[in-house]
């Protein structure tokens, strides 16, 4: 059976190992899957908005940098947009991750941990879930969300829309 449990950091380890430890035992496995949210579609539009010429060349260039009207060129140590976010998701991911990690290992679960970076949580977890074929995701009740409950949270969208079997973690 393939298990993943959708973190954002502040699902409760023990708990959620005591859950899906038991699911995945006899040859079945965990994916720890965090998403963490960097909303490049508005970074895009500040740069824009700000009249910087950089971002176009550097999307075709796969290589992002800043200019500015006294150099005409890049600064001399920036190592662009992308390694920074790059170096963000992977800490954020760490992060999250980090606690759940360690209960699985202690509990000799099967895991692996897979951090995306994203712009929208509940489509990125949605389309993991079934792009991995899952057969039970496990996510928490509550959340690291500013708008809980006011907008609709994670877990009551993926609830809805999962593609398989869900365990929610209170």
């Amino acid at each position: 059976m393939h298990v993943m449990v959708a973190t954002d950091g502040s699902i409760d380890a023990d708990k959620t190992v005591g859950i899906v430890g038991r699911l995945a035992r006899d040859g079945g496995y965990v994916t720890v899957y965090t998403v963490v949210v960097v909303p490049r579609g508005m970074l895009d539009e500040m740069r824009a908005a700000s009249g910087d010429p950089a971002g176009e060349r550097a999307r075709e260039l796969s290589v992002e940098y800043r200019t500015t009207p006294a150099e005409n060129g890049p600064p001399t140590h920036w190592i662009g947009d992308d390694t920074i976010l790059a170096r963000y998701v992977k800490n954020k991911v760490e992060e999250r991750t980090a606690k759940l990690a360690a209960a699985l290992e202690a509990d000799g679960v099967n895991y692996e941990i897979v951090g995306e970076e994203g712009e929208n949580a509940s489509r990125s977890v949605l389309e993991a879930a079934r792009s991995r074929n899952v057969d039970v995701l496990c996510i928490g009740t509550h959340g690291l969300g500013r708008f809980e409950g006011l907008l609709g949270s994670l877990s009551t969208k993926v609830s809805r829309h999962a593609p398989c079997s869900v365990v929610l973690v209170r």
